[in-house]
């Protein structure tokens, strides 16, 4: 089982939220409902910009913990390595 570390961000890219889940796809669905935590709730942080997949979960807490630890600079260039315009990834229907 794969366990992921992935970034979220509001329609603007103003506000983001760094979380671990084991299934990607549901976690974001909960997002784009509203079920998610008080911050992506409030931001209405709905996209998924950035995703690591990890063999284990500490090995995807450990990352998290560490990207939360990093500069909004840094992560905004982590972000725009792979996703440029920062559109959806829950969108591409090979994630699907």
């Amino acid at each position: 089982m794969a366990f992921y570390t992935y970034i979220a961000a509001c329609n603007a890219n103003t506000a983001i939220y760094i979380g671990v889940t084991g299934d990607l796809h549901k976690r974001m669905m909960e997002h784009h409902s509203g079920q998610g935590s008080v911050h992506t709730s409030r931001y209405r942080i709905r996209k998924l910009v950035y995703y690591e997949a990890h063999e284990s979960l500490p090995d995807a807490i450990a990352r998290e913990r560490k990207l939360k630890r990093w500069r909004r600079s840094w992560k905004d260039a982590l972000i725009q390595e792979i996703n440029p315009n920062w559109s959806d990834l829950i969108m591409d229907t090979s994630f699907l």
